[in-house]
């Protein structure tokens, strides 16, 4: 349905030009290395061999993505197909229509995130059989390091600390993957397409393609709520996504703290990074869903050191126990709520 040719076309204008040369830096080393110090740290442990690593333009990193966005949401498009194979004459041109505007919406979007994005542990939780990947994209992690005035060295280790976190939590929590792509699953079952009547026979209507973009690529899937079973179903994924984020953002500062040699600073530079838009760019990253992104660090991170802060990071990892373990909604905004549940009933973090 989507026309996946031109939405490839609109990604790469979007994403620009930009410089090819290489970071003076080793990736597959830093990434090596953080392995052993997150393991160390967190306990976490490898359950397969370690990811490889790509050092990709803003373009690549988009085109990278539209294929792993085509497994969410092709099963749409077809339903969309199979509503409009039943307007007569109409179907045709309104097919043709529906892809290109999906298309346009999806690859300007991926475009724009392109120039945004440092790094990326690109998983797929669809198709388990095929194989994740280490992404840094190195014109906008140099681009960074140039604004914000940090040491490029330390600032590109805690970038891959934060990465490989995700590496070790998806490889070494072995139920982590399957859950969240069940509760994709589940959520993709729910979407209803609609034809809207009007003037011209009739329009397709979609969830709005560019929050689906963006919680996909992120992992947190939102569409537009519609139902009940829609909104239990997000927020049951938002939850999770939150610890998901929160708990590499957290493993990132407190190992970056011993092993990186001008760690003070970063975190406040990465702040002001965060923050620094115009107001025309941060009303663009709320039209397009994607300051919800923001909120998902800042409620994960903050949860996650209220635990560690409280009873350690023992505690913490009881949310890889299994999926009942993991924090409801208001439990990340009452951390010792959650503690208190897991204490009053272990069996659930077993």
């Amino acid at each position: 349905m989507v026309d996946w040719s031109l939405a490839r076309q609109i990604a790469r204008f979007a994403a620009g030009g930009d410089d090819r040369a290489r970071l003076a830096f080793d990736f597959d080393d830093a990434a090596e290395r953080a392995l052993g110090q997150v393991s160390a740290y967190s306990g976490l442990q490898l359950s397969g061999p370690a990811p490889p690593v790509h050092e990709v333009a803003r373009a690549e990193w988009a085109e990278a993505n539209l294929g792993s966005l085509a497994d969410l949401l092709d099963p749409v498009g077809e339903r969309l197909n199979d509503r409009l194979g039943r307007a007569g004459a109409l179907a045709g041109p309104l097919k043709a229509a529906a892809g290109a505007t999906l298309a346009a919406e999806v690859g300007l979007v991926m475009g724009y995130m392109s120039q945004r994005v440092l790094g990326q542990y690109e998983l797929s939780l669809l198709q388990p059989e095929v194989s994740p990947r280490l992404l840094f994209v190195t014109p906008n992690l140099r681009r960074a390091v140039r604004d914000l005035e940090v040491d490029e060295e330390s600032f590109l280790r805690w970038v891959v600390l934060h990465e490989v976190t995700h590496v070790l939590q998806f490889s070494g929590v072995t139920w982590l993957r399957e859950h969240l792509g069940a509760l994709l699953r589940d959520y993709l079952a729910t979407v209803e397409v609609r034809i809207d009547r009007g003037a011209a026979g009739g329009l397709p209507s979609l969830p709005d393609p560019s929050l689906i973009v963006e919680r996909f690529r992120e992992g947190g899937l939102a569409a537009l709520v519609q139902t009940h079973e829609q909104r239990r179903i997000m927020e049951r994924i938002q939850s999770a996504m939150a610890v998901v984020e929160g708990y590499s953002e957290h493993v990132m500062d407190a190992v970056g703290a011993d092993v990186l040699p001008q760690y003070a600073g970063l975190r406040d530079a990465m702040e002001r990074r965060r923050r620094s838009r115009s107001a025309p760019e941060r009303l663009l990253l709320r039209l397009l869903g994607l300051d919800q992104k923001m909120k998902q660090y800042e409620d994960g991170k903050r949860f996650c050191d209220a635990v560690v802060a409280e009873a350690g990071i023992e505690k913490l990892n009881l949310v890889w126990h299994a999926p009942t373990a993991l924090p409801t909604a208001a439990e990340l905004r009452s951390p010792a709520t959650w503690i208190g549940r897991l204490e009053a009933d272990p069996v659930v973090a077993v």
